[in-house]
């Protein structure tokens, strides 16, 4: 089994050397094998399945629609499918939040999404430059890459990656620190050498980047700067959106407008690709066909996205699970946090998007490693994949979700009793 991927799947695969098994089925929170063994799925294709594994809701609508016949793929041409998700995503999602979006489908991917936002922002101001954020993850196509803070994935483009200037994230600088303060500063001194951006892009909860999960406060003091200075603010909701914090946008609630959104991990319900660019009507300033996509009319997303969202997002019920979910977590890590002879560790997110910081990389690995063995699919994030990193699915039962935390409680245990808790904090 394992040899055919290896003799011709290309090195750059990753996620398969942290769990070599071979999967058959999946349903919900679980993954099973091709020997039988059942895996609880702490990680949801990185939050690309937060309502789970061939969620059966969903399920029975994609397989109508590919019973009648309907056209799976589209282009950007009219079909019955496009028109109800935008229907329901409209009336259901942007109308009960008092928003006015433009809908813009770039193609099947997150990166798709952010490479419209940028090309959006810089032909809507005529500025190339744009303000990213340290520890920030945005894609890995070249102006994605270029936003993105982690070196790993910027060295893999083996190009310049020119017109972004960083600007310290929330707590970058230390928690008495506001790095607004810096931003700031370097916008109104001429002399600074940052060029007036045609936007700023950033993570509300940073995924990749180690959970950093920004203030409302902090958010607002962005969002004001952005105004004085005539920027464009991006939210890139890729994957905290679609109910991770809790709520369908990982902004709301933050007292925040942005100007363009990007969608889409989860956006299609079921781990069919699909993304969507919000922008506000006013930036819509395409001419036809000026930016496009083979893939951006995927009808089957369409489909399952729209089951998705009436099933789920009609009502604040859906809300109220995760937020009961979020702190059964929450007061799970603390519990383990608390029993740790580790000294340090702390929690990060927010919402179910969250995770346990063990300030070192080789703790961590050895924790989700130790979680795999008792058959749980956990990754790791962070600037030295320092966070174990938790995504289940937000339809996860009860039941799995209090299985999987004990699995990561006892890994921890058990890897505190083998590292010192001075190697632990060696590295902060």
């Amino acid at each position: 089994m394992k040899n055919i991927f290896k003799k011709y799947e290309s090195n750059v695969r990753s996620y398969c050397r942290n769990f070599p098994v071979k999967f058959k089925t999946a349903k919900n929170d679980q993954l099973i094998t091709t020997e039988g063994d059942v895996y609880t799925d702490f990680l949801a294709g990185a939050g690309t399945l937060n309502y789970g594994h061939n969620n059966n809701k969903i399920k029975r609508k994609v397989l109508k629609y590919i019973e009648s016949d309907g056209p799976i793929h589209g282009l950007d041409m009219y079909t019955e499918a496009k028109e109800e998700f935008l229907i329901n995503f409209v009336s259901t999602i942007l109308n009960k939040r008092n928003m006015k979006y433009k809908v813009q489908f770039p193609g099947p991917t997150g990166t798709n999404a952010v490479e419209t936002a940028l090309k959006i922002a810089r032909k809507v101001t005529g500025r190339k430059n744009v303000i990213s954020f340290t520890n920030g993850f945005h894609g890995c196509t070249l102006g994605s890459a270029a936003v993105t803070g982690n070196s790993h994935f910027r060295v893999g483009t083996a190009v310049s990656l020119p017109d972004t200037t960083f600007m310290p994230y929330e707590g970058f600088l230390g928690k008495d620190v506001d790095t607004t303060d810096v931003m700031l500063k370097m916008l109104e001194d001429s002399s600074s050498g940052v060029d007036k951006p045609a936007a700023v892009i950033l993570e509300t909860v940073q995924g990749e980047g180690g959970l950093n999960a920004a203030s409302k406060k902090w958010l607002q003091r962005v969002e004001r700067i952005c105004r004085k200075f005539d920027i464009l603010l991006i939210v890139d909701d890729i994957q905290a959106g679609c109910g991770r914090t809790g709520k369908f946008f990982s902004f709301e609630g933050m007292g925040i407008s942005p100007d363009i959104v990007t969608l889409s991990k989860s956006l299609s319900g079921y781990g069919l690709p699909m993304s969507l660019v919000l922008m506000k009507e006013e930036l819509d300033v395409w001419k036809p066909g000026e930016h496009n996509g083979t893939f951006r009319g995927h009808n089957l997303a369409f489909v399952a996205a729209s089951a998705a969202i009436k099933e789920y997002w009609s009502d604040d019920r859906f809300e109220l699970k995760i937020a009961k979910k979020s702190q059964l977590i929450r007061s799970r890590f603390q519990e383990i946090i608390d029993s740790s002879n580790s000294g340090n560790m702390r929690i990060k997110g927010r919402g179910m998007m969250i995770g346990l910081d063990c300030r070192n990389g080789d703790f961590a690995e050895k924790v989700t490693a130790r979680c795999f063995k008792r058959n749980l699919i956990i990754e790791r994030s962070g600037t030295n994949d320092e966070i174990v990193k938790c995504l289940a699915p937000l339809t996860i039962t009860e039941s799995n979700l209090k299985k999987g935390l004990d699995i990561i409680s006892e890994s921890v245990s058990e890897v505190s009793k083998t590292m010192k808790p001075e190697k632990i904090l060696s590295v902060v």
